[in-house]
């Protein structure tokens, strides 16, 4: 396993462990999501960089488009929780109330 590669997984991973232990706030689990999907990016870059083929190299570009749609989502998300319940806390939030 190169360095690169292993960088990338071990950032992916301390992301996801942030994502798992962390969820007490909605801006935490978004900011996990997002260094997830920046760890992805890298990865990608750097798997089609070595590659040298032209037909993969729109794929970062497209996740990092994806990404992009998925941070403007979760903080219109997480702005009308905050309008709606006062606060950002996961645990107030109940799907049985809504």
């Amino acid at each position: 396993m190169t360095p690169a590669q292993f960088t990338s997984s071990l950032t992916f991973m301390m992301a996801l462990a942030g994502l798992t232990f962390y969820r007490t706030h909605l801006l935490s689990a978004l900011l996990c999501l997002e260094a997830m999907m920046l760890s992805l990016f890298v990865a990608l870059s750097t798997w089609t960089m070595h590659l040298d083929m032209l037909s993969f190299s729109a794929s970062p570009l497209l996740l990092l488009a994806f990404s992009a749609c998925e941070a403007s989502a979760g903080l219109a998300l997480l702005v009308a929780t905050a309008r709606t319940h006062g606060t950002d806390h996961l645990q107030s939030l109940n799907l049985l109330k809504c």
